[in-house]
């Protein structure tokens, strides 16, 4: 189980956040999660042209979540991090994405980053 820190939020992860290279660069460390996932939402892809997010991630091709029909879901990773690891997590995702709060087949509550462009 995810060791919960006193003052964690929970960020879900479909994406470059679940890769150790992206963790210590937006965080500093690497970060321990566990499988969950989100209904109404369908996996779709965005060419990244921001050369720096390009060589952290490895790849100009990142992942994006939209809202879909009630029965689509989108696979990922919970992970607890703090409050200054979420600013630090809004400071990496590029402006066409929004954070929103998002009930977990889990049934805890987690942020996302939604595709908004």
């Amino acid at each position: 189980m995810m060791a919960v820190m006193a003052t964690s939020e929970l960020l879900f992860s479909y994406g470059t956040l679940r890769q150790r290279e992206v963790q210590l660069a937006t965080f500093g460390r690497a970060l321990d999660g566990e499988l969950d996932a989100i209904a109404g939402y369908e996996l779709d892809y965005v060419t990244i042209t921001d050369p720096h997010v390009i060589e952290t991630s490895g790849s100009d091709r990142h992942p994006i979540i939209k809202p879909a029909d009630a029965d689509a879901a989108v696979e990922g990773t919970v992970f607890a991090i703090t409050e200054a690891e979420l600013a630090a997590a809004d400071d990496y995702e590029v402006d066409d994405y929004v954070r929103v709060a998002v009930p977990l087949h889990s049934g805890r509550t987690a942020w996302v980053y939604v595709y908004a462009g």
